[in-house]
């Protein structure tokens, strides 16, 4: 019988939180572990060799030297998604534009009024 670790819990320095060991082995890009999996979990089990186990040898390898992107490449990637968003809104909800402009000019009145 193999013995699961999933259940196994520790504060995630990432996050900031308890999480269980199940996330940290799924949550990385594309499903894959956590890039600091080895840094959490080597205190609690021998992680390197539960995933030697269970992982071919290219994703193990993938995973052990993975490091995080730069914060600015990050920052820049959340800048570029709401940014395509916003042009997505505007090709598909034009409605929303018009009402939140509607709503806009309401309150521009408004103010000027109270002046």
């Amino acid at each position: 019988m193999t013995r699961t670790r999933d259940h196994l819990q520790r504060r995630c320095p990432r996050l900031g939180g308890p999480v269980e060991f199940s996330y940290c082995r799924t949550m990385g890009d594309n499903g894959l572990p956590c890039w600091k999996v080895f840094d959490c979990w080597w205190e609690m089990f021998d992680v390197v060799a539960y995933f030697k186990g269970r992982l071919d040898d290219e994703t193990f390898e993938k995973i052990a030297t993975a490091r995080p992107k730069p914060k600015v490449t990050s920052i820049l990637e959340i800048v570029e998604q709401a940014q395509k968003r916003v042009a997505e809104d505007r090709v598909t909800k034009p409605e929303a534009i018009q009402e939140h402009r509607f709503d806009h000019d309401v309150h521009e009145r408004e103010n000027k009024s109270e002046d």
